[in-house]
């Protein structure tokens, strides 16, 4: 098994390299061999800890990983078909000549079959772009990775707890909470070793319009900015609250300047 994960790995590593020297065909790509450790950590956390939450999963609801093969198979395979019609670009007929449209088809059901089983498992390397003559989005999007990962450790999540409520007597020796924990550790891992290639070991990141630290930077400023705006709001309601019920407590200077002052002398209260 560690074998098997061993070459998987890899063959991602080897994917990763090749689609980072296809999307920028145009440079001279020179990977250090830093980033390829770092690309190997990346996958290899990211393989092994998907692979064992959908082991786990799959022990203890047997029917249900069906439906979420399913959908994560399905989402993936007509996202980019979503994106092509979104974009109202026209069929793509010129990357092979000798085929004709229902073939063009097939291929492309062929490529988006082989892109949405990548995606189940690990972040492709290369994004599919049906209505661009290389099939291939050549711009970074970073959106839409912390879209993929911020969805994929949320079903993590929630797979390794749907076990953690059906386990069966199996895992009795097992701590679940730990294992738990150390997957979702694990996961994040990845993620770091992802953010540590992109920000230092990537071979063409000055060709980035922005950096994983100028994206960090901007979402904290605009958290704190959120932070700072709402106190104020919070302030000024509080306020507003207040004001009706000290205006009725308190009299006016012109109510009380306004009722006579009687000074009444002993004389007056005792009558001769």
């Amino acid at each position: 098994m560690i074998l098997s994960l061993l070459s998987i790995v890899y063959g991602a590593l080897r994917c990763n390299i090749l689609a980072i020297k296809i999307k920028y065909d145009e440079y001279e790509v020179k990977v250090k061999p830093l980033a390829y450790v770092c690309i190997f950590l990346w996958r290899s956390f990211e393989i092994a800890t998907r692979v064992i939450v959908l082991v786990l999963f799959t022990s203890v609801l047997k029917a249900w990983v069906v439906m979420v093969i399913l959908i994560n198979f399905f989402s993936f395979f007509f996202y980019p078909w979503i994106l092509f019609w979104c974009s109202g670009s026209p069929f793509p007929e010129n990357f092979e000549k000798a085929l004709s449209r229902v073939g063009t088809t097939i291929v492309l059901c062929f490529l988006t079959f082989l892109y949405a089983g990548i995606n189940m498992f690990c972040w492709s390397a290369v994004q599919l772009k049906i209505n661009s003559p290389d099939l291939i989005s050549k711009s970074q999007n970073w959106y839409r990775l912390l879209v993929y990962y911020m969805l994929r450790f949320i079903e993590n999540a929630f797979l390794l707890l749907m076990w953690y409520f059906y386990k069966t007597d199996i895992y009795m020796y097992v701590c679940a909470p730990l294992l738990i924990l150390q997957l979702l550790i694990g996961y994040c891992t990845a993620i770091l070793f992802m953010l540590v290639f992109y920000q230092f070991f990537h071979p063409c990141k000055k060709l980035f319009s922005s950096s994983v630290s100028d994206g960090f930077q901007r979402w904290l400023k605009y958290v704190c900015c959120n932070c700072r705006q709402q106190k104020p709001c919070e302030s000024l309601a509080k306020a507003d609250i207040r004001l009706p019920g000290d205006r009725d407590e308190t009299p006016s200077s012109s109510k009380v300047s306004s009722m006579p002052s009687q000074i009444f002398t002993t004389d007056e209260l005792c009558p001769a």
